[in-house]
């Protein structure tokens, strides 16, 4: 089985943390520890993991990154490095950001676009775009979370902040069922995004050589009798457009319960990119992770 590194998981303890935004999201509305993940990932084949940021209150960013690079440190689990939160048009972030500039085990940082308080195209704003591209000068890369239907801002962006590393999440954001071609987008939902735009967009950021895309968070949207001949579709097109060495995997837990247990979600994957060679393999689950994380 070949070793996979699982470069989106989140964790968090409500007694160290405050995460407002779990307020009346049930099922997630509890602590998730670093045991809880090790039991979840049982049998999976997952050797490491990179933590990332769950949206911490802004007055606990940097106990986020101390707490976090702390896991980093130890041998006695699997995580060893770390994407924090932080907005890259805030008053601060440019302090914020000098402060961790050389902790080794904290390689990017992310904040969500797709709440609704964030308008369409907040990403193009000059101080926003002044933050990303900071991130670039300082060897950190920026994750892209944002609605599907927006991903032409992901473009715009991309292509003012050359020398940025970009992640982008989630395959886009996807909507697997829309992408396979079994249902039709509900365009008053704020997730919802046209197959062909979708498809579009994805081919043109898979031409951009400073952006990567993470394999995850699409079972998150899938419907409870799903299975892997549904996730390919998406999965497939990624592969293709960003090519097999520009594309890592995610597990997205404990979000990923929504959709799908972590082990079930990885052995899809798993299934799904049997159709490649074992190289190809080797780089999709792991070997494109140590080199875009620079984990020697």
């Amino acid at each position: 089985m070949i070793p996979i590194i699982d470069t989106h998981q989140h964790m968090w303890d409500l007694k160290e943390f405050s995460l407002p935004w779990l307020e009346g999201v049930d099922q997630l509305n509890k602590s998730y520890s670093m045991g809880d993940y090790v039991i979840a990932s049982e049998k999976s084949g997952i050797s490491q993991t990179i933590y990332m940021e769950v949206d911490v209150d802004p007055s606990q960013r940097t106990k986020e990154v101390d707490y976090i690079s702390d896991f980093c440190a130890r041998d006695d689990n699997p995580m060893v490095a770390a994407v924090v939160s932080g907005e890259p048009a805030g008053q601060d972030f440019f302090t914020h950001v000098k402060s961790y500039r050389d902790n080794k085990y904290v390689k990017g940082v992310r904040q969500v676009l797709h709440v609704p308080e964030i308008p369409r195209s907040f990403c193009l704003e000059k101080s926003f775009i002044d933050g990303v591209r900071y991130l670039g000068e300082v060897g950190k890369s920026f994750d892209v979370c944002m609605r599907p239907s927006e991903l032409s801002d992901a473009l715009d962006m991309v292509s003012k902040c050359p020398d940025t590393l970009f992640i982008l999440d989630h395959c886009g954001n996807a909507d697997p069922q829309v992408v396979a071609g079994q249902i039709e987008p509900e365009n008053e939902q704020p997730f919802a995004h046209g197959r062909q735009q979708w498809l579009d967009d994805i081919s043109a950021l898979g031409q951009c050589e400073n952006v990567v895309c993470k394999l995850s968070g699409i079972i998150a949207r899938a419907p409870l009798e799903w299975d892997s001949d549904l996730l390919a579709p998406t999965i497939h097109h990624c592969i293709s457009s960003f090519g097999y060495d520009k594309v890592i995997v995610g597990g997205d837990w404990p979000v990923c319960n929504i959709g799908s247990t972590l082990h079930a979600w990885i052995n899809s994957l798993r299934e799904v990119v049997l159709s490649y060679s074992e190289g190809e393999q080797r780089a999709i689950l792991n070997e494109n992770a140590v080199r875009i994380y620079r984990l020697n």
